[in-house]
């Protein structure tokens, strides 16, 4: 197994998400076996005939090779083309069960920590209260409603927590299939 990862500075944990897990698989872009593969998601038009490792997605050969994104761009609002760039090219993604959106603070994309429940987001209380913020916004005028769809996470429905790269707040948004 090669030693080190690189490192990705808006996924910096992507073996603890599950993006990236020990493999002996053979990168299809370098066509190399560096002890570990990218699970998560690819948006290509290419048929690609097998799984790409770290290393292909942070020097940007797999989305140059294949002409594809690890994150989709709709949500990365107000950042510089060089982090719009950096995210979707040559960034490891994360699973979700909708569509992965990346989240922004301080006008940079914020990096992504983890699927977490309740009681794992209750321990960064801006996510929390951002989550409230969002829901009612969209809609979810009954405060009691709110409060046990936020409590349910972990069983059925995730939250995503994210950390702003500039100023720490962490951030969330909930996915359910």
């Amino acid at each position: 197994m090669s030693s080190q990862l690189p490192f990705f500075r808006y996924h910096p944990e992507p073996v603890t998400t599950g993006a990236v897990t020990a493999s002996g698989e053979v990168c299809v872009c370098c066509g190399q076996a560096r002890g570990w593969i990218y699970t998560a998601s690819f948006y290509t038009q290419q048929d690609v005939p097998g799984r790409i490792c770290p290393w292909c997605i942070a020097d940007g050969g797999a989305a140059e090779r294949f002409n594809g994104e690890f994150a989709d761009a709709y949500s990365l609002d107000g950042v510089s083309w060089e982090v719009l760039q950096e995210v979707t090219r040559r960034t490891p993604s994360f699973h979700a069960w909708q569509d992965p959106r990346w989240l922004v603070h301080c006008q940079d994309a914020a990096a992504y920590v983890g699927e977490v429940g309740y009681t794992k987001l209750a321990a960064h209380p801006e996510a929390l209260e951002q989550l409230r913020t969002e829901m009612r916004l969209d809609g979810w005028h009954d405060a009691q409603q709110r409060e046990q769809f936020l409590q349910s996470l972990g069983h059925g429905a995730t939250a995503m927590l994210f950390k702003c790269t500039v100023c720490g707040t962490h951030l969330a948004y909930t996915d359910a299939s």
